[in-house]
């Protein structure tokens, strides 16, 4: 019997050959690189200073997240007998866990000098961070003052003993806590006081003019926690800060019989605030025996013990910014910008009009996000307007584009939302939201359980007289008007007929919770996404292997899918070229001889977050397709994910472009090497410095300055009646030129059949609209009816000859039926 046994597993191994870790690198290493080179920005010297401050902030910020995610999820796995094992390192959960925590002590020590470091530089400058340990007379008559008027009454300290039992500490709370000696004779005392999070944590101190003095409420209460705890003694102090397992999966939960998911979501972020801990932060200086109390009572090992001597949650650092003195801002900030104007769009015009001229394709941050909103508003008081449907995954807490569903839906409009509620982070704000949809007769629904929707589409569908036209709204980024201003995106507006069917198809579908539709034009997870990559990646391959030029470009936030990878270096062992630009993880490694050497793999971080993703294949990019998904498996196989094919010309020459922008960046570029490290692009010599980020910050203004200048004259040149386009961008001299090349669309494996012509639908009923309020939208009355221009409708011609008929039937017989 064991013979059979052993020769059905010799011949699985035969059918399944073993993993090739020579070109791959485990996920959480490559992310605390990632994240280390975050922490590289606020070591540069050419970014202003209270902008480095900040990069010190983030870094703490991104580490939160992942200790909470990461680590927590593999701490909970490295619990089990049989732990998995990773398929880029051969690592299993407890030995990741291990490595993170022998890269953890190197990265704080790195983090606490530089902050030091961009601190003592603030403060010769005016910008002061009053410490305990060094508060002039003036500052602790000040603080003294503050704490008995305002902290006192508020706070409420705890002693610990045998008989008050260790409290629940909540995660990422700030805690003071010291050992206490009393009258008694008890021992193992621990006095906690939880900085209460209802008041403001940065308390502005008096200071001469020209300068800003602050100290942090935590250094309040610690520059008076001797009157704390009334007859006992504080013995030592510091500041502590819990983080928990954040890794909670709410569909693994169970929802309750006859619970709404919106309650069922409020449990689980109640939950989250008391999972197993997986660090303990201290800053400050404590006993080894309390500081054993706290780590045995939390469980943890003492590796999980980080000690630094600077504040936790840097947070507050974006709260300051605004009370930097005027005469200091210019030489701490970057130079404020403002999204510019789409030089394609005029914004004098109807939206929808002039999509349905062309394609648009927006670009945050450099261009704004208004003719977005903009449209939809328009829409919401449009009577040709009969529907809105739109995937939210995160808003803004004020958002205008729900505001104006909410304004769609009290018009009469059929408005139906996917909220996703599991938005990790975004939970609270997007339950909030999806109630005040719903209340406002919004259709609300929620997404799959198991897969998360991050798509990021909304559809505008139109009827003028019998027939209907939509137009479809895609996004590498989130429908959100704040991250539209930090984070680097694309969003297309297209009128095209078949990706508009497409996209109904996919809201029809996600309605009926089916999640293996086919589609002609989109690539949408969990099914369709990956052999999408998949063909554009095999048709190169065979250019390659046929003597032909081949070429890919991936422009990611993560790369992380195994079979992904083994395509890619499958690629570059047939000859082909792949360019990557990834901003975070990549588990391949480029440059490894006889696998990955054709592999180039960049990343930027600057100014704006790189959020967009990019897959182009074709040394002339012939394939290009913009989407909402990384080569991640939780992308690829366990969300619902859209890319859309970028078809208008004019489109595809600014992503065209705007690779070759990235691909030129040698400031804020780094090279991916072959041991999975990050070292600055090397510049040829002669080679001029080039900042992706800050040539596209000009262009975008010198494009809307250009735009304004020759729309004064076409203006007064044209009739009032004739439509005024706005000019094309124009090339710049020292971008690449673009190959003007037909589009090509990745077919899916099933027969092509043409597209239907939509059947004529019965006349709508009609609506009651209101006013659209003053304070709604930049533009107060949206424009009015609006034709279709130079753009075939099917159904219009049939429509046509119909009513010619009636019309010689009527003018002989004398009767209209």
């Amino acid at each position: 019997m064991s013979s059979k046994i052993e020769k059905k597993q010799a011949a699985a191994k035969l059918r399944k050959p073993p993993r090739d870790f020579s070109y791959t690198q485990n996920r959480e290493l490559s992310w605390l690189r990632f994240d280390n080179r975050v922490l590289d920005e606020a070591f540069d010297e050419t970014v202003p200073l209270f902008e480095r401050l900040k990069f010190v902030s983030i870094f703490e910020s991104n580490l939160d997240e992942f200790l909470m995610v990461r680590v927590g999820g593999l701490s909970d796995l490295a619990e089990l007998k049989k732990q998995p094992v990773d398929n880029k390192s051969n690592m299993t959960a407890s030995e990741q866990v291990d490595a993170v925590m022998a890269e953890m002590p190197g990265l704080l020590t790195r983090w606490e000098s530089i902050f030091k470091s961009i601190e003592g530089k603030l403060d010769a400058l005016g910008v002061h961070r009053a410490r305990v340990d060094s508060l002039t007379p003036e500052e602790r008559t000040f603080v003294t003052r503050y704490f008995q008027a305002y902290v006192s009454p508020v706070i409420s300290p705890l002693v610990i003993d045998p008989r008050h039992p260790f409290p629940n500490l909540r995660n990422g709370a700030l805690y003071l806590a010291c050992g206490l000696d009393g009258v008694t004779d008890e021992e193992s005392l621990l006095g906690l006081i939880e900085i209460p999070a209802s008041m403001n944590r940065v308390v502005e101190i008096p200071s001469p003019a020209g300068t800003y003095s602050y100290i942090l409420l935590e250094d309040v209460i610690l520059a008076c926690l001797d009157s704390c705890f009334g007859s006992y003694k504080p013995l030592d102090r510091a500041l502590i800060r819990v983080t928990r397992n954040a890794d909670i999966d709410p569909d693994g939960e169970g929802v309750e019989e006859e619970e709404d998911y919106r309650q069922h979501m409020k449990r689980i972020l109640k939950k989250r605030l008391r999972l197993q801990p997986v660090v303990l932060a201290v800053s400050g200086s404590l006993e080894k025996a309390t500081l054993k109390t706290i780590r045995k009572a939390l469980e943890l090992s003492r590796r999980s013990v980080f000690t630094c001597d600077i504040p936790l949650d840097l947070d507050y650092v974006f709260g300051i910014e605004g009370k930097i003195p005027e005469h200091l801002r210019n030489e701490l900030l970057f130079t404020p910008f403002k999204p510019q104007p789409n030089p394609t769009i005029d914004m004098s015009r109807s939206i929808r009009e002039q999509v349905l001229q062309g394609d648009k394709l927006l670009f945050y941050p450099y261009e704004a996000m208004n003719p977005f909103l903009d449209l939809v508003h328009e829409a919401a008081y449009d009577p040709e307007c009969i529907s809105l449907r739109i995937t939210l995954y995160r808003v803004a807490k004020q958002s205008r584009l729900c505001e104006s569903l909410i304004d769609a839906a009290e018009n009469g409009k059929e408005v139906t939302v996917l909220m996703e509620l599991r938005a990790r982070f975004d939970e609270q704000n997007n339950i909030e939201w999806a109630e005040r949809l719903e209340e406002a007769g919004c259709t609300v629904i929620y997404g799959s359980e198991g897969f998360k929707c991050h798509s990021k589409i909304c559809q505008l569908t139109y009827r003028e007289g019998m027939a209907l036209t939509r137009l479809t709204l895609l996004g590498t980024g989130n429908f959100n008007e704040k991250t539209a201003k930090l984070y680097s995106d694309f969003m297309l507006m297209t009128a095209h007929p078949g990706i508009g069917e497409d996209a109904n198809l996919f809201f029809r579908n996600l309605s009926l919770g089916n999640l293996r539709g086919d589609y002609r034009f989109l690539g949408v997870a969990p099914v369709g996404l990956k052999p999408l990559i998949m063909r554009g990646l095999d048709r190169e391959i065979q250019r390659a292997l046929a003597g032909e030029p081949a070429r890919v470009f991936f422009k990611l936030n993560s790369l992380t899918d195994r079979e992904v990878i083994d395509k890619i270096a499958e690629a570059s062992c047939a000859g082909v070229r792949v360019d990557m630009i990834i901003r975070g993880i990549s588990c391949l490694k480029p440059n490894i001889a006889g696998k990955t050497e054709n592999v180039h793999v960049r990343s930027i971080v600057g100014r704006f977050l790189e959020h967009a993703r990019v897959y182009a294949f074709g040394v002339d990019s012939d394939m290009i397709y913009l989407s909402s998904a990384d080569m991640m498996t939780r992308n690829t196989e366990h969300r619902v994910e859209i890319a859309f094919p970028v078809l208008d010309p004019t489109c595809r020459a600014l992503v065209h472009e705007y690779m070759g922008v990235q691909l030129r960046d040698n400031v804020k570029a780094r090279s991916l090497t072959s041991d999975g490290t990050w070292v600055p692009v090397e510049r040829k010599e002669g080679e001029k410095p080039f900042n992706s980020q800050e040539f596209l910050l000009e262009r975008a203004y010198r494009n809307a300055e250009s735009a304004a200048v020759a729309s004064e004259p076409v203006a007064k040149a044209k009739p009032e009646s004739a439509p005024v386009l706005g000019p094309k961008p124009k090339p710049q001299a020292d971008v690449p030129k673009v190959q003007k090349v037909q589009a090509t669309v990745i077919e899916p494996d099933l027969e092509s059949e043409p597209e239907p012509a939509p059947q004529p639908q019965p006349q709508p009923r009609p609506q009651t609209v209101k006013s659209a309020p003053h304070a709604s939208a930049r533009r107060e009355k949206p424009a009015g009816k609006t034709k279709a221009i130079e753009r075939h409708r099917p159904g219009r011609v049939r429509m046509g000859l119909g009513l010619i008929g009636l019309g010689l039937k009527t003018l002989i017989t004398g009767k209209t039926k």
